[in-house]
């Protein structure tokens, strides 16, 4: 499975770099993965495109502050990226800086506080924050949002509110789950009037989505682990509404990344977790039938976990009309719904 396969023209003008003016205005692509067929919708149709009974499964994860500018003793800048809160005052990080920090290197923030540099693992960093409160509250005052790379700007006001789904309650991703952008409050409680159900999962977002694949054959590609939680009552939801007929829609890829992985032994099970599952095109879904989500970048995991569930020459066929129709593409742009395609 060649990463060629993945690739596809995008001209960088129709990468949004801002969100549109309301929510809900966004373009939605509706894809059908089992018969090839595309309709070009607006969001705001998108109550009547799901159906009593259905679930809609949120990530209520929350993006943090995570990205920090320090200065080590020796004068030097480093960027700092929070990957991963590990407790109150401990974290993994990637550190960019000229000369890779040292154990024992400390970075600064301000005159009181900073980052203690514990231990090399792997790509990352294990750092110790040397203040008086939790890790958190600490981002809050001296961190910045981690707009992606693909957003060429420095995150403004406006993004304190857009850049997170309207559900964001458990602080801990470093990239928002970019699907639930698209909704406001009335829309939610519209779908739940309608006799939608809502359904929770969380999943901490890491930076490894903004991640390359730099290997030939894609198979070879090891993706990055996050941390997820299905809850009791979101299988319970999920059971019900297969017993009555009605189907699951994952909000983003991370909704489905938490359920597929809760669902791995062959039977969705509520519990929390790491996953690095990697889904690609001949992977097997087993609970989600219907997939929210924005359009990609090309030769990307996202991409492919999307070829996967619509079909791969569908997702290439509809990639080409969206850049044709001038969709707009990545975390501020246009959705797609994913009809996932015969197995």
């Amino acid at each position: 499975m060649h990463i060629s396969e993945f690739d596809f023209f995008l001209p960088a003008e129709l990468i949004a770099q801002f969100p549109p003016e309301r929510r809900r205005e966004s373009r939605l692509l509706h894809i059908n993965g089992a018969t090839g067929t595309l309709a070009d919708r607006m969001f705001t149709d998108f109550p009547e495109l799901v159906r009593a009974g259905d679930v809609l499964v949120l990530n209520d994860t929350r993006v943090i502050k995570a990205r920090l500018f320090a200065t080590k003793d020796t004068g030097g800048k480093v960027e700092v990226l929070i990957e991963r809160v590990l407790d109150s005052h401990h974290a993994l990080a990637l550190l960019r800086a000229s000369h890779a920090p040292k154990a024992g290197s400390f970075l600064r923030v301000d005159d009181d506080t900073g980052l203690l540099v514990e231990a090399r693992e792997g790509d990352l960093y294990r750092v110790h924050l040397r203040a008086g409160m939790p890790l958190l509250e600490w981002l809050e005052i001296h961190g910045s949002l981690p707009l992606p790379p693909y957003i060429e700007r420095a995150p403004q006001a406006l993004d304190e509110a857009r850049y997170q789904t309207v559900y964001a309650t458990r602080p801990g991703a470093v990239a928002a789950p970019t699907a639930g952008l698209h909704f406001d409050e009335d829309m939610l409680a519209t779908l739940q009037e309608n006799g939608v159900v809502l359904a929770r999962v969380t999943l901490h977002v890491g930076a490894g989505t903004f991640q390359p694949v730099r290997v030939e054959d894609v198979r070879q590609h090891r993706m990055h682990s996050e941390w997820y939680e299905v809850p009791e009552q979101t299988v319970a939801a999920i059971e019900q509404a297969r017993a009555r007929g009605g189907r699951v829609l994952a909000v983003g890829t991370t909704s489905l990344r938490a359920l597929e992985a809760a669902a791995a032994s062959g039977t969705l099970t509520a519990g929390f977790g790491e996953t690095n599952l990697f889904i690609v095109p001949g992977y097997r879904f087993r609970v989600v039938e219907r997939l929210l989500t924005n359009f990609h970048l090309p030769r990307s995991t996202l991409f492919m976990l999307v070829c996967a569930f619509g079909g791969i020459n569908t997702l290439k066929h509809a990639y080409a009309h969206a850049v044709e129709m001038r969709y707009r593409f990545f975390s501020y742009g246009d959705a797609t719904l994913i009809e996932r395609a015969p197995q």
